[in-house]
């Protein structure tokens, strides 16, 4: 079932934090190249790179890759796959201690997108896939698989497990709620790194994340 306040949630390695509380937003990865921003990346180069030819048929024009990726959940796919560190395809190999969730609000994401001028969508599944349908109306929510997205043992249902909400370009830091951390010690580092910045949302250790 869909959560009556739905979160939604992008995830970071946490010497990333400090680029982003510099530039101030979170960066789609084609600006994230562009910039060639420092700190860790913890994605897949070819998925990437897939992703940012991957159109979106619910707004003509933008590609996956100019957005900045959302999952509806904190336990995703992607995250399974940095702690068991054996994709093939992936470059990081430092497990999930390090990485930071970024929550954000859906409602508050969409408003700012939309008084910005910027685009928003959401895909029912993995938008790095080559087949995948995406959506622009919040009433369409309800299509995507929630008791996917809330599984804990999603094997059977993996797919659905990777729905995304895509922001176009940027996120400013100022929607994120809260952040998540596996561990005290990256509690204190996103503390110390958010020292300062001026803004500072709920910290909190969250190992069921």
């Amino acid at each position: 079932m869909q959560p009556s306040d739905t979160k939604i949630y992008h995830i970071v390695h946490i010497d990333k934090l400090a680029s982003v509380l510099e530039d101030g937003h979170l960066w789609c990865d084609a600006e994230v190249e562009r910039r060639a921003s420092s700190g860790t990346g913890i994605g897949m180069a070819d998925i990437k790179q897939r992703r940012r030819r991957l159109p979106l048929d619910s707004r003509p024009g933008l590609h996956v890759g100019e957005c900045v990726p959302f999952y509806f959940c904190p336990r995703s796919v992607m995250l399974f796959m940095l702690h068991r560190e054996n994709h093939p395809q992936l470059s990081y190999h430092g497990g999930q201690g390090p990485i930071v969730h970024l929550e954000v609000d859906l409602q508050k994401a969409v408003a700012w997108a939309e008084d910005d001028a910027l685009r928003w969508a959401f895909t029912l599944t993995n938008a790095g896939s080559v087949y995948f349908e995406d959506r622009s109306d919040l009433r369409q929510l309800v299509e995507i698989d929630w008791d996917a997205v809330n599984a804990r043992n999603w094997r059977d249902r993996k797919e659905g497990k990777q729905a995304e909400f895509l922001l176009e370009q940027r996120c400013p830091f100022e929607l994120v709620e809260r952040v998540g951390v596996h561990s005290p010690d990256i509690h204190g580092k996103v503390q110390e790194a958010l020292g300062g910045y001026g803004y500072d949302p709920l910290v909190e250790v969250r190992r069921d994340w």
